[in-house]
């Protein structure tokens, strides 16, 4: 399958927290960069219930080769947790 971009989306955006929400029919989610006291939406991405299960499903395979190949991730610190830095549902 050929892809059409350009040299600015192919550079990426970073993101230190992500939102997660939904309705009946999609999952929102949003990518943030997060430099307290505020925060800037990096970029929102949004999908079906079926491809949410199917990116789930493909970002565990692609994990576990990653610790497989390189070793385990440490989960995060209670710190991130406090100061909500990550990922929130």
């Amino acid at each position: 399958m050929e892809i059409k971009t350009n040299n600015e989306e192919l550079k990426g955006v970073y993101s230190n927290m992500a939102l997660v929400s939904h309705k009946k029919e999609e999952f929102i989610l949003d990518f943030l960069m997060v430099l307290p006291p505020t925060g800037v939406l990096s970029s929102r991405v949004i999908v079906s219930p079926g491809h949410l299960k199917r990116l789930i499903k493909t970002l565990q395979g692609s994990l576990e080769k990653y610790e497989n190949q390189f070793g385990l991730i440490e989960g995060s610190s209670e710190t991130e947790e406090k100061e909500k830095i990550g990922f929130v549902v």
